[in-house]
């Protein structure tokens, strides 16, 4: 994967209800995660500023907010980076994800309303719809609102800012694991079962279904990184300039 000058980046476009400083995190972030911003590429204040049309507080502080969610890296006297990711890390970002998500399973069974329920029930459905059209856009934005209702349901606002933050972090990588064969229907009925496990209040049998369910993401998305020449070299890449 090639290194590459981003291209111009849209002027952001203000909005009455959200602060300057989380519509340019969120232009950053989205930058990032589709390849726009590279990893190990520099951001630059002044040019960011010009091409988002902003000031550069906005800017810096949205680039604090990103390095905390660890999509930048600040390197005292030499600059802030679009942060790099290892084999290692997801790695490591998975044994985390896969604790908190036992957690949030576990107290949604417990602490689920049924509007809650109903709603999972129906995104289910629509899940289930958008995989046997090949929808991979809409699969992916109705799975991240079947999870934050899971989130939601835990009763906890500091466990589903933590999980959120970890999901982001490998969102570059999500569609190798969506088109991996048949992971997108394993994933569908995972998902059913966690969620007759929390009708049920079942809180042991949901935790034991969300570890599951991680360890199986994990593995697919291995496996297609590795078949995956490209994304396999350059995480490659990664570890080795770290060493350096």
């Amino acid at each position: 994967m090639k290194k590459r000058t981003h291209e111009r980046l849209a002027p952001i476009h203000l909005d009455a209800y959200r602060p300057l400083r989380e519509l340019v995190a969120e232009t950053l972030r989205t930058a990032i995660q589709n390849g726009t911003l590279q990893p190990g590429e520099r951001l630059m204040e002044l040019q960011l500023a010009d091409e988002l049309g902003v000031s550069r507080t906005p800017i810096r502080e949205a680039v604090r907010e990103l390095e905390a969610e660890g999509f930048v890296v600040m390197i005292p006297r030499r600059g802030t980076y679009v942060a790099d990711i290892s084999l290692k890390d997801i790695s490591q970002v998975f044994e985390i994800r896969t604790a908190l998500e036992e957690l949030a399973a576990g107290l949604a069974a417990e602490r689920i309303t049924e509007e809650e329920l109903e709603e999972l029930e129906r995104l289910l459905v629509e899940i289930g719809d958008y995989i046997e059209n090949g929808e991979i856009d809409r699969i992916i934005e109705t799975d991240i609102k079947f999870h934050q209702i899971l989130y939601t349901a835990s009763r906890n606002n500091r466990l589903s800012e933590i999980i959120n933050n970890l999901r982001e972090m490998l969102t570059r990588f999500r569609s190798v694991s969506l088109h991996y064969p048949g992971r997108l229907q394993d994933t569908w009925q995972e998902h059913r079962d966690l969620v007759e496990a929390i009708a049920e209040h079942n809180a042991t049998r949901a935790r034991k279904i969300a570890v599951r369910h991680m360890e199986n993401s994990e593995r697919t998305l291995l496996k297609g990184i590795a078949e995956d020449k490209s994304v396999a070299a350059f995480l490659t890449q990664q570890a080795g300039s770290r060493k350096r």
